[in-house]
């Protein structure tokens, strides 16, 4: 009942992808334990070097034989402004001051280099590639199809959905406005881009004609059907793994997940650069007010950085990055086999009841 186009390529018991969430959230533990249940997990590599991928891609594999996808985000250009820099110290400074730690640090880094992310992927011939943020250049994409890697991108518009599909991607996550964590939005600027997953999903099935992926605050069985219904091959789900033991959430953060409601969300550029959906806090509410401009993605992350780690150091949520879609009251701290398992499971029974219940005389 939910086998799919997507299920038979990936090889994957049921239409779920959990989502690549970078910075940690997503461990080799995280990864396996959902491909071990029948989804496919991924790794959400885009902070992580070279080395620190295959070590986790290594890991992932000693504990599953089952497929999996490394995510990555897509290098976009960007102009550096010093002023701008500057300002946004003098502001983050207040806060470095409130946490101990030392005023406007140097950036050596901003952000780690594609290519050579790229490289170990394709090395380790890792089943899934995904991504966001844009689109690969046409190299990289021949590189990947040359080494049989299935290639994943993020559309928050149907013209993005197009672009993906012309430029010979396999598949393509349709991003609800619902979703958490960063917007994958590239052809478009992020505030006309917020479309949600139910007008979005269909709009993108009828355009395209590679598998679609529904993604935003789809956090159980209910979601999935709705989807699948909606024209989706699968769904990608975040939220709902987050508080999962496996997941290398902090625990303030997934203790705040499981206390929020779906009004205690808002989008941000304040903490990266980028237009982001996360959970409410003090320094998003204080920096709302910012005047200056804020320098792009990722020299804003990197700006944040030593801010969010203090504060993950203090256990004080209100200056993390607490990214959380909309689907929040149904978030549960249940073992991530068990989340895929009772999603696909309820999935099944909704859409059997449909069928053995309704009227399908009007159909």
């Amino acid at each position: 009942m939910l086998r799919t186009r997507l299920t038979e390529r990936l090889k994957i018991s049921y239409p779920i992808i959990q989502a690549g969430m970078a910075g940690g959230v997503t461990t080799p533990q995280l990864v396996a334990a959902v491909s071990n249940a029948g989804g496919l997990g991924t790794l959400g590599a885009g902070y992580m070097s070279k080395e620190q991928i295959r070590s986790a891609v290594e890991t992932i594999r000693r504990l599953t034989n089952r497929p999996f996808a490394v995510n990555l985000f897509i290098p976009e250009s960007y102009q550096e402004n010093v002023e701008d820099i500057q300002a946004m110290n003098r502001t983050l400074d207040t806060f470095r001051d409130e946490l101990g730690i030392p005023n406007s640090p140097d950036i050596t880094k901003a952000a780690e280099p594609f290519l050579e992310q790229l490289d170990v992927v394709i090395d380790l011939k890792v089943p899934v590639f995904s991504f966001t943020f844009g689109i690969p250049d046409s190299t990289v994409i021949q590189r990947l199809k040359q080494a049989d890697i299935y290639t994943i991108g993020t559309a928050t518009t149907v013209k993005e959905a197009l672009a993906l599909q012309e430029s010979g991607i396999d598949a393509i996550v349709a991003q609800g406005s619902e979703a958490g964590g960063h917007r994958g939005t590239f052809a478009d600027k992020a505030e006309t881009a917020l479309i949600g997953t139910m007008a979005l999903v269909p709009q993108v099935a009828d355009a395209v004609s590679v598998p679609v992926i529904a993604a935003g605050g789809i956090m159980d069985g209910r979601g999935l059907a709705a989807c699948l219904m909606l024209g989706a091959d699968c769904v990608q789900m975040g939220t709902a793994f987050i508080a999962c033991p496996e997941s290398g959430a902090h625990p303030v953060y997934k203790n705040a997940l499981e206390v929020a409601s779906e009004e205690n969300t808002a989008i941000t550029k304040m903490y990266s650069g980028k237009a982001a959906r996360g959970l409410m806090t003090t320094f998003m509410h204080r920096m709302s007010s910012y005047q200056g401009n804020v320098p792009p993605y990722p020299i804003q992350n990197a700006l944040t950085s030593d801010i969010r780690r203090a504060a993950a150091k203090a256990n004080n949520p209100e200056y993390m990055s607490l990214w959380a879609g909309q689907g929040l009251r149904l978030v549960k701290p249940s073992p991530a086999a068990v989340v895929v398992e009772e999603t696909a499971r309820k999935a099944a029974d909704v859409i059997r009841n449909f069928f053995s219940n309704g009227d399908l005389s009007l159909i």
